[in-house]
Order: structure tokens, then sequence, then C-alpha cells
């Protein structure tokens, strides 16, 4: 078999607009150009060797003969990446004898006075994979151990363990040597390699070592006692009785100055021990570098390992000590830092520590008030949802919260005011001994909400839970006032008389369309969509809140205000038996509803009245008007039973996702199992422990965990695509293997012919978002030869992807041209990089609106159940239905939900489901359209291809 794979340490962009280089000139410029020109020349014949161009055998020559000899540094620098590169042995594998003289020069070079020279030599040889380069510079190297300078003793350290570990018998009593120079040296850098190296070869030198010294490893510098943390946790690792040995040496790096030993020292602590004292040292530490790291991203990766530890049952218990020490993260300005602290807390939330978590995030909220920032608003609403969630599951702490969360009604941030009016609406529901507490303080701050979708809100539980006749004319005072003078069109029109208003551009406004929840088309201008949804006055004379919102063409809170009047008129007729009075509440009810609707009439309003507005204000004057039981049954208890339908969905909801975290955190020990004791163990018996430093380099660098071998959809088999025909003289297939950000592409070639198949080169090409990011080098193919070529694309966005190509070679002895053998595409699918999320409504409504690009796709399947469709969409692209399941149950002819995913960019897709099917014709199949809408066309546009994809895929299957 052909090997491809050569050792390569260093790359090298290769300049697009490079031209080809001449090797007569390049010569001449070795041989009699200047310094310049011999560097420029040098780096040419760099770029021909990486483009996999064949390098003339007298070139080798000319470099040694002119620039070996040269003492310029630069020229010296580049010389060390050209051995590097080029190809050091014959075709029959023998070495070149040219680098005889090579030897001879870098031997010079590890005995020069200049201690950069010496260092950058030693590297060099850390590369070389030659035995038989490496065998006369041994004395030289092990010289380079007694240097003054430590940046060569450490880089000779360094080549002597290369070396060892590639070639023992070259030196071998490497680890002796070795061992000997760490007793005496100084140099933390120096002693860092040293030790590292007895790691890796020789560990019971390196234990005696640390013995020796173990004492002494707090005052260590901080790359040394990295290494020292990597062997206890090995040596632990592998022989469990040890561990009483190191675990002492383990707390003390806990307290190193260093934050990388304190991250590495807690993460090796909670593997080897599972103590609560070791956990809550561990966890202490994290929290720790939490809040003194500076760096968002260090936050993220150590808040990551704290929320990983609580998933383990025995360190949650240990943890839930800790809450008000996670809550010190909160000090830190970025979002999704305190978001997912927020998060944990609720977690380890008990009612121990309730009571106190809620005056810490109490604190929390008061330091938001008067403080501008741009994500001030999201953390407020955070913190709302935090303590609605507290109080929720602690309802003892509700009357200290509520009163505090009132005051945020009428801020200028909508968002956290919606979350404050959800929790008030469940806490009124479900505490009644809080009921009159909260109608009290909403009274109170109800003339000062600007915001729309708020006062609408808020009007609604009023209307809803006013229950005294104190309550609904305090209610009916408000609105009286919040209205104005009535009837509103003689008011405005003796306004108008007085000054100056324009109503030409009264139409003029932007208009935005936002799904609801059912899937359909809203509208909202902007004055209903603006930070404070107050309305923009079209004089300098402000006018009270309702009459403004009123105004400007919001008539649906007209008709808001019509359905809560209409309650509070029907609750009181029932609390006061005065007819004069209740035919003068009735009366006063119905103007203010009849002057709402002459208003609409008008044209005074930025926007005319819409008839479903007009409707619902007739029909409730209508329902004053006469009053029939069951119309008052309709207003009066439908609507609060609508309410706790809605809630008790919604808590279902939430106990199955608490349900399925739980069973998730299950242990899974079957009644069968052995139990295993550390004491009693061998050291093979924890197999199942993985080496975390091994496991976090082998994910970094992009390798699979362990697989079930079992399992056919997790082998390679799946992945891997056919690139030529049978028939073709050179037959090829890839494994795509997809890491994140890299696909790798493995692909095997296979010569089919009875010719030598010279310079052997796949080509390849990408179409989207994907870049190339190293040309495969040629190869020379025996007779049905084969060989494995890798190739790496660099994957910058989430869209489809194509590589395409082909593969060129000359056969040995032709005379003809080259030969092509052109392969199939590689499409580089779009659900690789999409993973399901979650988001409210709220979230998914505003994104839909900010979204610019839309892709309609028509539903086109044989499927004939509705939700039999919206499961197959659902797995197929990796989105997660947000329409609860409830809302979706029955059959009654059509279906609308809303998906949502995001990809590993941090790119957000969503796409709202609008499907029907005719009941009376049993053949009929699914029917409708799907709209998504992504920050990004190439999303949008490559999530419509696969649900196109995926429904001709379904198609056949069905037809088959």
């Amino acid at each position: 078999m052909a090997s491809v794979e050569q050792p390569c340490y260093t790359l090298i962009n290769v300049p697009v607009d490079s031209e080809e280089p001449n090797e007569l000139q390049l010569k001449q410029d070795i041989e009699k150009g200047d310094i310049k020109s011999k560097i420029d020349a040098l780096k040419k014949v760099i770029y021909t060797i990486l483009n996999g161009d064949k390098l003339h055998p007298s070139m080798l020559m000319h470099i040694i003969r002119f620039l070996l000899p040269s003492q310029d540094h630069t020229i010296k620098k580049l010389l060390l990446i050209f051995w590097e590169v080029v190809p050091k042995t014959t075709s029959d594998g023998k070495l070149l004898q040219e680098f005889i003289l090579v030897c001879d020069a870098y031997r010079k070079d590890l005995q020069h006075p200049n201690e950069f020279i010496r260092g950058s030599t030693l590297r060099f040889l850390c590369k070389l994979k030659e035995p038989e380069l490496l065998e006369p510079l041994m004395p030289a190297i092990r010289a380079c151990l007694e240097h003054r300078h430590s940046y060569v003793r450490r880089n000779a350290v360094m080549a002597i363990y290369i070396i060892y570990r590639n070639f023992d018998v070259l030196i071998p009593d490497a680890p002796e040597l070795i061992a000997n120079f760490l007793e005496g040296e100084q140099d933390a850098s120096c002693k860092r390699n040293a030790f590292m190296m007895l790691i890796h070869a020789d560990q019971d030198r390196a234990l005696d070592y640390l013995s020796t010294c173990i004492d002494q490893v707090h005052t260590f510098g901080d790359i040394l006692q990295l290494v020292i943390v990597e062997l206890i946790y090995k040596v632990c690792l592998a022989n469990p009785t040890e561990r009483a040995r190191f675990i002492r040496c383990i707390y003390n790096l806990l307290q190193s100055t260093s934050p990388a030993v304190r991250y590495e020292a807690a993460g090796a602590l909670v593997t080897l021990s599972s103590a609560p004292t070791a956990v809550k040292a561990a966890a202490s530490c994290y929290i720790d570098l939490i809040v003194k790291e500076s760096d968002n991203n260090v936050k993220l990766i150590v808040l990551d390992r704290l929320i990983a530890l609580k998933e383990t049952p025995s360190h949650e218990k240990v943890l839930q000590e800790l809450v008000m020490d996670v809550l010190r993260v909160l000090t830190s300005p970025d979002l999704e830092v305190r978001r997912k602290t927020l998060g944990l807390a609720l977690d380890l939330a008990t009612s121990r520590n309730m009571e106190e978590m809620v005056l810490m995030l109490k604190k929390e909220v008061q330091k938001t008030h008067n403080v501008e920032h741009e994500d001030t608003g999201k953390y407020r609403q955070l913190l709302v949802r935090t303590l609605h969630q507290c109080c929720i599951k602690y309802p003892d702490i509700s009357s200290a919260v509520i009163p505090l969360l009132m005051e945020f009604l009428s801020d200028t941030n909508e968002l956290a005011a919606a979350d404050v009016l959800a929790f008030v609406r469940e806490a009124i529901y479900r505490f009644e001994s809080l009921r009159s507490l909260i109608i009290t303080r909403l009274l109170e701050v109800f003339p000062t909400i600007r915001a729309l979708k708020v006062y609408r809100a808020a009007l609604w539980i009023l209307g809803e839970y006013c229950n005294s006749v104190e309550e609904i004319q305090d209610l009916m005072h408000h609105v009286r006032q919040s209205l104005g003078e009535i009837p509103i069109v003689d008011d405005e029109l003796k306004r108008a008389a007085g000054t100056e208003v324009e109503h030409d551009d009264a139409m003029q406004q932007n208009v935005q369309r936002l799904v609801t929840a059912d899937g359909s088309y809203a509208t909202q201008t902007a004055y209903s969509s603006g930070a404070g949804g107050g309305s923009k006055k079209s004089s300098d004379e402000k006018r009270p809140t309702l009459r403004g919102f009123l105004m400007d063409g919001e008539f649906f809170m007209g008709a808001a205000l019509a359905t809560t009047l209409t309650k509070l008129t029907l609750r009181y007729v029932d609390l006061v038996f005065d007819p004069k009075k209740q035919n003068l509440f009735v009366a006063e009810a119905m103007l203010v509803m009849a002057t709402i609707l002459h208003l609409g009439r008008s044209g005074l309003p930025k926007k005319s009245i819409t008839e479903d507005d007009v409707d619902r204000i007739a029909l409730c004057i209508r329902v004053l008007a006469d009053r029939a039981p069951p119309v008052v049954q309709l207003f009066i208890e439908d609507s609060r039973k609508a309410l706790s339908v809605m809630l008790a969905a919604k808590a279902e909801e939430e106990r199955e996702n608490q349900k399925a975290k739980e069973e998730k955190k299950a242990l899974s020990i079957q009644i069968d199992d052995p139990i295993q004791f550390i004491q009693l163990a061998a050291a093979t018996d924890f197999g199942s422990l993985e080496n975390q430093f091994e496991l976090s380099l082998s994910m970094a660098v992009g390798n699979p965990g362990k697989q079930d071998l079992t399992d056919f959809s997790s082998s390679k088999l799946k992945k891997v695509t056919q690139l030529t025909g049978f028939s073709d003289p050179v037959y090829a297939e890839a494994y795509v293997n997809i890491n994140q950000y890299d696909i790798v592409l493995d692909v095997l070639v296979v010569n089919q012919t009875s010719d030598t198949l010279q310079n052997v080169t796949l080509e390849l090409a990408t179409l989207g978002d994907l870049k190339l990011v190293e040309k495969p080098l040629p190869m020379t193919m025996g007779p049905h030869d084969f060989c494995n070529i890798k190739a790496t694309v660099k994957v910058a966005s989430t869209e489809n992807g194509i590589i395409f190509g082909n593969i060129v070679y000359d056969v040995t002895g032709a005379v003809s041209d080259r030969n092509v053998v052109v392969l199939n595409d590689i499409h580089i699918d779009i659900m690789d990089y999409i993973v399901p999320a979650s988001c409210t409504d709220t979230e998914f409504r505003q994104m839909w609106a900010e979204f610019e690009w839309e892709n309609k796709v028509s539903v086109n399947t044989n499927v004939k159940s509705l939700h039999g469709y919206l499961h197959h969409l659902v797995s197929s692209t990796n989105m997660k239905c947000l329409t609860p399941e409830k809302a979706l149950s029955g059959e009654c002819g059509f279906m609308a939900a809303n998906l949502y995913a995001r990809s590993i960019f941090g790119e957000d897709a969503l796409a709202n489901v609008s499907i029907e099917r005719d009941e009376s014709n049993p053949d009929a199949g699914v029917s409708g359209h799907i709209r998504i809408r992504a920050k990004s066309q190439g999303m949008a546009l490559s999530l419509g291809d696969k649900i196109n994809l995926t429904q001709k895929k379904a198609k056949a299957e069905s037809g088959a």
C-alpha cells in the first residue's frame, strides 16, 4: 500500500496570486543574488514543494552549496522549514546522499555560539523521522543539556524525549540522563520539559522525584504544576491505591496563584474523589475562578464544568450548600454567564436556602433600576423569570416578592413588565390568600403603566379578579381618568380648534407582520412594538394613556377594555342591589364603549377601527343590555376556566420536562450489576474510567469517542460516499467525517489497472461557504495498489455546501496527456450543524419580526396524517416543535405549529408550519406550506432545500 501520510508540523499559507517559479531564475538567485533575493528564492522553493510539485535533483545540491553555509538568521530559519518539507529518501526508501552534508551542517549549528540557532536547530530535530540523520548528532544534542542558556537546555530535553520515543536505540539511557538533569536544574521551563518526559518515558522516576519535593510543589512555577497534576491524575487512575498518597498535593494546588493550575486541579480532584469535602473544595475553586476571571469564554467554560458537577446526584447535595456563592457570579456583566448562573442557582435552590437566595435576587433587581446598558432589560427579564419560578416552587416567599416586582410594570422595558404580569396572573390564580394584596398593588401602579401590551394584560387581570364593589369602582375610576373627557370625539375636536393638528400623515406608518401562536399573521404597528409601547403624540399636549393608545389606532385595546368593562358591570350588578346604582354603572360602561366606537369611525385616529373590534364592542354593549344568563356565565366563569386550563397545560409540560431531567440523572445500575470496591479492585477493573486528559485531547482534534460496534448507524459505512464507478481505471470513495467547524475527507483511491500511475493527484474545489485548507500531495501507485488521501475543509456558516473535483494521473511510459477521472459531488448536509433548541413564544415572535430572509416551501407529500407529517418534518430537520402537544392533539383538518433550531455557529432558524387535509376524502394527502425565517439567506434557503428533499424521499417511500 502506498503511503501518503508524511509528517507535517508547519502550515504555510501559499499566496493565491503567486506566479509559477522559473527553475533557472531560482538557481541564479540562490547562487549570485543578494540576501533578499536568496530569501525570496528559498520561499518560492518551499511553496513549490508544498504545492506537490517535484523538485529537480540539482536544486537540492544548489541549496546545499550556496545557502547552507550562510550565517543569515532568516535564511537559517527558512532552511529549517525547507529540510522539514523536502523529500529525504529515494523511491526505494534509502536516504539521499546529499543529506550527509546537511547532517554535518546541523552538527555545527548545534555547537554554534548563538543560543537562538542552537535552540531552533534542536526544535527542528524533533521533527525528523530519519534515524540515519539523527545518529551522528546525538553527542552534540547531549552536550546541549549543559549549555548556559535555558532556551537551549529546554529544547535539548524535548529533542531527547522525541528521539527516545521514536528511536530509543539511539539514546537508551535517556530517562536516567534526564532524571540526573532534573535534580540539578533550576529553570522552571527546563524542569517542566524534563518532568514531562519522565512522565511518559519512565513514570517511576517521575514519582520518585515528586516524592522528594511534594511539600514544595506549591512553590513551583505554574507550567510545572500543571504537569504534576497530570501525573498524579494518571497514577491515581491507573492505581487507585495511590490516591491517599497524592490527594493532599492536589488539595494544595487548589490554592495555586495560576488559574489554569487551579482549574486542572479541581477537575482532577472531582474525578479522583467523590467525597463531599473534595467536591465542595473543587466547586468553591470553580466559583472563585469564574468570579475573578475577566474573559467571558473562560467564565462559560468553568460554569459548564460546575453545571456538569451538579448532574451527579451525590454532588448536587454538596452544591446546594454553595448556592449563595454561585450567585456571586452575577457580578459578571455578560448576559449568557448570568443566564447560566441563574439556571444553576434555581436548580440548586431548596427550602433551606430559598429565603437567602430571594433576598440576593431582590438586591440584583434593585441594582438594575436607572441603569442604562444594552443588556440591562434582558437581565431584568431573567431575574423576573427566576423569581417567578422560585415563587411557584416555594409559595411562601411570594408575599415578599410580588410588591417588588409590581414596580416593574411602570418600567419602559416591556419584556420585563410582560414577564411580571405573566407571574402575577399565575400567582393570583394559584394563591387565593394573596389576591387582595396583588389587586391592591396592581391598582396602585395601574395609572403609571405606559406600555400598550402591559396595560392590556393588567386590565384583563383586574377585570377578572376585582370582586368587591370598592375594587370595581376604583378600576372604573382609573379607566375614566385614563380616557379623559368623554365623548372623546367632541373633546378632540375642541382641542383641534385651538391646536393645529395635521392628519395627512396619520395613515403613513411602519407595519410589521407577526406570526401568532396558531400560525396566522397579525399586523403590528410601530406604535405597539416600540420600546415603551406608548403612543407618539400628534401635538405637544400630553394625552391620557388610554386615549393615546386609541388615537394611535390601537382599537384592539378598546375591544379588550369593552370586555373588561362588561365583566366589571356584570359583577357589580350581582353585588349591588340598588337598581338606580346598577343602571348608572351600566350606562357609564355603555357610554365608554359607544364613545370608542364613535372615535373609531370618526377619522381622527391614525388608523380606523377594524370590523373585528367593532363586532366585539357591539357584542359587549348587547350583553349589557340583555344580560342573558348563558352569556353572563360565559363572561364571568368560563374566562377563568380557560385560564386554569392554560396554566394546567403549562404546569403539565413543566412536570414532564422535570421528569425527563430526573430520569436522565437517575443512575442506570441494574439489579445484577457487580459492585466495585476501590480497595479490592485491580487496576484493570477501572478501565471504564476514561482518562480525562486524553479524552479532551481526542475531542479537540476531532477523534470520535467510543461507539457501539453493533450499532450500524454509528459506523463509518453510513458516511461513505462513492466518488467514481467500479469500471473506472481509478476507483475512489470518501469517508466524510464532520467535526463541528471542520470536514475531514478520507479518500480511498484504488488503482484498478496493471500500470504504474504517477503523480496521482486529488484535485478538489468547493461551492458554498466552504474552504479547502490544504492541497493533497501527489502519489505514485503501483499496479492494483491503493492508498488513502486526506483533505480538510473549513466550514464558516450553516448552509448546504458541495465538494467536487477529479483525480488526475500519468501512466508510466505513456506519451499521451494526463488522464482525468471526474468525481461525483459530495453534498454537505446542513443537518450536521443544526441542533434543536427552545425559546419562548415572545422570543419567537420577536425573532420572526427581526429576521429579514423568508423562504416559503409548499407541502407536497403523500403522507395522509397531519401529525405524521409534522413528526416526519421534526425528525428530518433536527428542529424542535415549540407548540405544546396538547395544542396539537385531536383531528380537525388543519394544524399550525412553530419550529425552532439553532446552529453550532449561533444562527437561529424559525419555521411556521400551516398544513391541512380534506377529511371528507380519505385518499387526500397533506397540503399547505412552511415558512422559514433566518437572519442569513443561506440558512433559509438551505433549510428549505432540506425540507423539499425530505418530502421527495417520503413521497418515494410511500410510492414504493
